[in-house]
């Protein structure tokens, strides 16, 4: 544990625990949903988040309420800030998960790379949507 950084409560665990087995089970269905959007507006500064309440949602991230946020916590958020900063949607997928008054950034590079999810996927953002958010419900608990 980093210093300043407070201690996780089981609550705090179990999320993320549930967020990184939610993420792992769909994988390639997340990174064609996160290309997919991408394509829908290349130029936005929007990444995909998951809001964990009240139930498990998507949503987006804009880079400016993430610098805001960063600035609230004192800069606490910089690594996560160069993360951002760094991130090419052409070959990894950036999510922002939001729960219990935190924040965690998951990132991975998929095989195939998100363009090839997308086209392997046979299903439009607004389907990904619906069948990722039924799951995410049934595998994270708020």
């Amino acid at each position: 544990m980093r210093p300043g950084t407070p201690p996780q409560n089981a609550e705090d665990r179990k999320w993320r625990e549930q967020l990184d087995r939610f993420v792992k089970a769909n994988t390639l269905e997340i990174a064609a949903l996160a290309w997919g959007l991408h394509q829908r507006n290349p130029d936005s500064n929007e990444y995909l988040g998951i809001d964990i309440a009240p139930k498990p949602h998507f949503i987006t991230c804009t880079r400016d309420a993430l610098e805001a946020l960063n600035q609230k916590v004192d800069n606490r958020l910089r690594e996560m800030m160069g993360v951002v900063d760094n991130h090419n949607p052409e070959i990894e997928v950036l999510l922002i998960a939001i729960g219990n008054g935190q924040i965690q950034a998951v990132q991975y590079q998929p095989q195939p790379t998100p363009p090839d999810c997308f086209e392997e996927a046979d299903a439009d953002v607004d389907t990904l949507l619906d069948r990722l958010e039924q799951r995410m419900g049934a595998q994270i608990e708020p």
